[in-house]
């Protein structure tokens, strides 16, 4: 898909739904290709790196389905019974399918290869590879600890206690993964909480978990040799795709707009406690528990931001919100000072340098640090936007959907280098950015 440029926009009216959550829906197609019997998925999120596990899971032995109605039925063929796959098994651009499928197939006596597009195989898996190599496997990588790299499961593997030395969901995940297939108890200590959906869902399929407290930090027991069991999953809507709208609502003037279907689970959901802290006017209407998730329906309206300096204690909650945030601060009363970030430069693209340089590219005041950005805003005024140029974008989806999201409130619009990436994590999002502008 060629440029796009996102001009000044109407107020956003109504209600949309964005789709399901994108680290849901990679676990439930995960897990319940571990249950033995026959799991129900409503609300998955089609996107490409979604696909990409299930195109996996159906090379390791799950039978796996779309419906006519976009229910997704998987038949399991049980922990300890994947089978070894024909090919390589192939990513896509997904960071989480990779980690979490290394987890997953280090304790299952199998070789397999794991290949990705140029964005995955520039991305660091050494972080994996250290506490997996630990419970036996073996790895041969690419230089760097990258993709394509191959790995020997470990049969039987050893339980380890692996204390995590970055906040990283996907290390924790892929470990407790590689657990479920490991006589005895395979633990993780996590010293700052990231997003525990891994937790939560095992629970659900029916696998022995623990979680408690060990000198304030959180610590996670799996007991292996684990049976799941198959489940019916609803997948609620992601929060790092309401978060466009969220900024988007927030800064076109005249913006009234309800995001149905919202998680909202803690571990996720920072942007959300940021922007309100930045004075957003979100409420959060009919909160009830979806499959063991808090969900909500969020109202946005228009409302003058101003800046704060964000808690890095919060990173975790909303590491790839960032992006979007650094929009919301442009607009906003004052300075916004985000720090804490390294995680954010081996992302897709480095986001920190890369929004840095997109966001002056607008005409927005920011200066860049190490770890992550200070930014002047403009207190409610309209950015320039870029004219004659285009952002780069680096083919990242989070970055392509920022700068959209900057050019609804500029003067001259702002011109997004390619908007085919956006199809990733959320193939529906021009569309209702159209729609929710154009509401009468």
């Amino acid at each position: 898909m060629p440029a796009h440029t996102f001009t000044s926009s109407a107020p956003l009216i109504g209600r949309l739904r964005v789709p399901g959550d994108k680290s849901i829906s990679h676990r439930s197609l995960m897990f319940a290709g571990l249950a033995v019997g026959r799991s129900r998925i409503t609300g998955l999120l089609e996107g490409e790196d979604v696909l990409a596990t299930a195109a996996a899971m159906r090379q390791l032995g799950a039978h796996i389905e779309r419906e006519g109605d976009g229910t997704w039925v998987v038949h399991g063929v049980g922990v300890g019974s994947l089978l070894e796959p024909r090919q390589a098994l192939d990513m896509g651009n997904s960071g989480t399918s990779t980690r979490l499928m290394m987890g997953l197939l280090a304790s299952h006596r199998l070789k397999a290869t794991f290949v990705g597009d140029a964005s995955l195989s520039g991305r660091p898996m050494n972080r994996v590879i250290t506490p997996l190599s630990e419970m036996g496997a073996s790895f041969e990588a690419s230089a760097g600890g990258t993709l394509p790299l191959m790995m020997h499961g470990a049969f039987p593997a050893v339980p380890i206690t692996y204390r995590l030395p970055v906040a990283s969901a996907q290390v924790k995940s892929a470990v407790l993964l590689a657990g479920l297939n490991t006589p005895g108890i395979t633990r993780v200590i996590e010293p700052v909480a990231t997003r525990d959906h891994t937790e939560r869902m095992l629970t659900g399929f029916g696998a022995k978990l623990e979680v408690g407290e060990e000198n304030g930090e959180r610590v996670i027991a799996i007991h292996g040799e684990a049976d799941l069991k198959p489940m019916d999953v609803v997948v609620p809507g992601d929060p790092s795709s309401a978060a466009f709208f969220l900024v988007a609502a927030s800064i076109v003037p005249g913006s009234d707009l309800v995001i149905e279907n919202v998680g909202l689970n803690p571990t996720r959901a920072g942007i959300v406690t940021v922007l309100k802290q930045m004075g957003a006017d979100i409420e959060e209407l009919d909160s009830r528990e979806v499959g063991g998730e808090p969900v909500a329906d969020l109202r946005v309206r228009h409302a003058p931001l101003t800046g704060i300096d964000v808690d890095p204690d919060i990173v975790p909650s909303m590491v790839d919100e960032f992006p979007v945030l650094f929009v919301a601060a442009s607009y906003a009363q004052g300075t916004t000072r985000c720090t804490g970030l390294e995680e954010l430069r081996v992302k897709e693209s480095d986001r920190i340098a890369v929004m840095a340089a997109a966001l002056t590219a607008a005409g927005a005041q920011v200066e860049e640090l190490e770890d992550g950005l200070i930014i002047e805003g403009t207190g409610g005024e309209p950015l320039r936007g870029t004219s004659n140029a285009s952002v780069k974008t680096h083919l990242d989806h989070r970055i392509a959907m920022s700068m959209a999201v900057a050019g609804l409130a500029s003067k001259d619009g702002v011109e997004v280098d390619d908007t085919a990436p956006i199809a990733t994590s959320f193939p529906t999002f021009m569309e209702l950015l159209e729609g929710a502008a154009n509401t009468p």
